[in-house]
This record gives structure tokens, sequence and C-alpha cells, in this order.
């Protein structure tokens, strides 16, 4: 099986979809193999970050030892 290479970059959608460019669409009339390379960047733009969690504490009596324990 022959398998021709096309480089080109590209942006993911929100979707998942990853545009093409024209010229190579004209090219191609089967399925194709995809491989995706990154440039490095490895902060995926869903993941969420932990920033601030907010406890109510009132009436609830604990000294610096007990606070400690874990």
């Amino acid at each position: 099986m022959l398998m021709q290479a096309y480089e080109f970059s590209s942006i993911i959608e929100d979707n998942g979809v990853i545009h093409i460019p024209i010229q190579y669409l004209q090219n191609i009339s089967s399925p194709v193999k995809i491989i995706l390379l990154t440039n490095g960047d490895t902060q995926n733009k869903t993941e969420k970050k932990f920033s601030a969690i907010r406890l109510k504490t009132k009436g609830f009596k604990f000294d610096r030892d007990m606070a400690n324990e874990r």
C-alpha cells in the first residue's frame, strides 16, 4: 500500500474538527491515517484547575494539632 504524506498546521475546534486545506482535499479520495503532533504545549484547554475552596467553619472548634493531624 503506497501512502502519500501531507504536512500542514491546523487548530482543533472544540467539537474535535480539524480542517484540511483544500489543496490536499482535492488529492484524497480514500480513507486516511491521521498522526497528530503538538508544538509542546501540554496544557489541555479543557483541563480544569483547582484555584480555591470555601469552607464554612463557623461553630467548628479545633486547635493547631487537630488541624495538622493528617
